[in-house]
């Protein structure tokens, strides 16, 4: 579904214009110093202009189609837009949706209708996909654009695609400084990587080597890359270092190639691989000078033929390639933006996607509150909104992003980002109601003032929590969550702390009590007739639920089954039964009561396993913790 951006239709305007034979102004975005800027001041000579004023053919695109030659950065400190844009270029299932039916909205031949000089593009923002409307009036300073231009082929589809997100976001000085990934997502729907290449996990030469792999693979699934060298001490942004390379600049990533070179008469057995990536550099001029730059000596060892084909040129366009030892060497920072496959009919590896839209709010009431802070606040960060998913695999990879609502819109009163990210941890199998107490965490993201935070983690098969936070507590925003696993995982909302009490509630009685518990492994268990790799599981009983363990090959099997009961009668105990799998009927190896009084916390106990005739049948060990306040676990 696409919604249209201030309720403004392009179909209707454009019949509009045409029945009243006259150029389309877009009054919510004006031609004036409010869309330019908040707080500087126009340059002197300033005047809008469209196209056909600075021209004589005006095209959105030329005849060869979009290209990242199409632009070059202005005035405006948006590389970081102007980069995400070159990624667009190089991929048309991303082009054509943010800029649909492009031919339709191009200037006209003669004999069709005439242009009423207005434009539409799609962005997302929010998980929802937004048609921006704009005229085509840009501002000009002495007869040049005053911000992204079109490239040597005159094609003025970025700088109008500029515009759109100027618009979006409030303002052009709105788009001064930001991340590429934010672009990325907004071209794409999809979710934003972020990869330090100093950081502890690409230290070695083979972790290099499988980013490259994995970089390889990214591309050529239309993933959308972009890097940046962060400036080091002494250093300041802009820099151009003795390299031709730029401290603090975004660059888009336009190709990734492995090339096999041969050599000698043997050349069918001697071979070896050259990794090489190409870079574009927004500016449109100022490349590397290295080896595989521009007319180096290098490119003698790869044949014409293949040069051609890799789009080799020999000229100042901010165009180039480096090899990925090099790149590794000098760049700091990369931008994967994954188009996560949701599609089934995909020969591709794909992702089961759920999504969940919330808010951090302020509650004088600590049960309300959802806005408790990061775990420094020990007393607080569990008030914040919680939600549950499920991995029914053994072992699952889960994708999750966090993004709040952006704020760039609101700059012009001193808007920022929040400081956000998120924990997750491990629970009871059967939980449905909030945490109040600390669970085991498994994994967290980064806290950062970005518009989105991502982690990609390893999870085993089980219950699980994510915890959104803001940094500080107090703090309040919109967010949106995203989870990507292999398997449904049934993300949902946490919004209740105890049972309610239902109507039967006066005659079956209300929960009085509150215990967890976790079986963790059981040991000699004595299998009836021997066998072998015999498999076990373990389930827990309490006042007519029950919660089950998965199966485990080994006659000292670790369960790590949780589970959470909420009890309506002291005196009743919990029952621990471990079964035996069979093809058509399970064996029962044991089982045991389990009072778990109040005021037991974290008490571990080893247990005996007795069969029905009372003889021991091996041991288990649990961990429990009753109490009689139900908010507190």
């Amino acid at each position: 579904m696409v919604v249209n951006y201030r309720d403004q239709n392009y179909g209707q305007l454009k019949d509009g214009c045409r029945l009243e034979s006259h150029l389309f102004e877009d009054p919510t975005f004006p031609a004036d110093n409010r869309s330019l800027y908040y707080s500087r001041t126009p340059p002197e000579g300033l005047e809008w202009k469209r196209p056909q004023e600075l021209v004589q053919n005006p095209h959105l695109f030329t005849e060869g189609g979009i290209s990242a030659h199409d632009l070059q950065q202005g005035s405006l400190g948006n590389c970081w837009f102007v980069a995400a844009a070159a990624c667009l270029a190089g991929d048309p299932s991303v082009w054509k949706r943010v800029i649909p039916s492009p031919k339709e909205q191009d200037w006209p031949h003669p004999g069709a209708p005439p242009h009423v000089g207005i434009f539409r593009f799609r962005l997302w923002r929010f998980g929802r996909w937004i048609e921006i409307v704009i005229d085509d009036r840009l501002p000009t300073v002495r007869g040049e654009l005053l911000f992204c231009r079109p490239g040597p082929r005159g094609a003025f589809w970025c700088a109008l695609l500029e515009k759109a997100y100027a618009k979006l976001n409030g303002s052009y000085e709105a788009l001064d400084g930001g991340s590429t990934a934010e672009a990325l997502i907004d071209f794409t729907g999809g979710i934003s990587e972020p990869i330090d290449l100093l950081g502890e996990n690409f230290a070695s030469e083979e972790e290099k080597k499988k980013l490259f792999k994995a970089l390889l693979k990214a591309h050529s699934r239309a993933s959308l890359i972009s890097a940046a060298i962060r400036p080091s001490s002494g250093q300041s942004l802009e820099q151009v270092l003795s390299s031709g390379l730029v401290i603090g600049h975004a660059y888009s990533v336009t190709s990734v190639r492995s090339i096999t070179l041969r050599s000698g008469l043997l050349s069918l057995f001697r071979t070896h691989k050259l990794r090489l990536i190409r870079l574009q550099n927004p500016w449109g001029s100022g490349e590397w000078n290295g080896a595989w730059s521009d007319g180096s000596e290098e490119w003698k060892r790869i044949s014409w033929s293949e040069r051609e084909k890799m789009g080799v040129t020999v000229s100042d366009d901010g165009d180039f390639w480096m090899s990925w030892e090099d790149f590794c060497s000098h760049f700091t920072d990369l931008t994967l933006c994954r188009r996560v496959n949701t599609s089934f009919l995909s020969p591709h590896k794909t992702w089961t996607e759920e999504s969940a839209l919330s808010l951090w709010r302020t509650d004088a009431d600590p049960l309300k509150n959802r806005s408790g802070g990061c775990p420094n606040n020990r007393e607080t960060y569990l008030h914040n909104p919680q939600f549950t998913f499920d991995v029914t695999l053994d072992q699952d990879v889960a994708l999750i992003s966090l993004e709040q609502e952006d704020r760039r819109t609101q700059r012009s009163e001193g808007g920022e980002n929040l400081p956000i990210g998120f924990f997750v941890f491990k629970v009871e199998v059967n939980r449905k109601f909030r945490l109040h107490r600390t669970a085991t965490k498994v994994s967290s993201s980064t806290y950062i003032n970005s518009r989105s935070v991502f982690l990609r983690t390893e999870l085993q098969h089980g219950r699980y929590v994510i915890l959104p936070t803001t940094f500080t507590p107090g703090l309040t925003g919109s967010f949106l969550l995203r989870l990507y696993t292999d398997r449904t995982s049934h993300l949902r909302e946490l919004t209740r702390d105890v049972p309610e009490p239902s109507c039967f509630s006066f005659c079956l009685g209300a929960p009085r009590l509150i215990t967890s518990i976790t079986v963790h492994s059981a040991s000699g268990l004595s299998v009836p007739g021997g066998g072998r790799d015999p498999s076990f599981y373990v389930t827990v009983h309490c006042e007519g639920e029950k919660v089950r363990s998965r199966s485990v090959k080994n006659q000292n099997p670790e369960f790590d089954l949780k589970g959470v009961f909420y009890r309506k009668r002291k005196g009743r105990s919990l029952l621990i039964q471990v079964w035996q799998v069979h093809f058509l009927r399970d064996t029962l190896i044991g089982r045991v009561s389990v009072p778990c009084p109040v005021g037991e916390s974290n008490q571990t106990h080893v247990l005996r396993l007795q069969r029905k005739d009372g003889s021991s049948s091996g041991y288990i060990l649990i961990e429990a913790t009753t109490c009689a306040e139900l908010t507190s676990l």
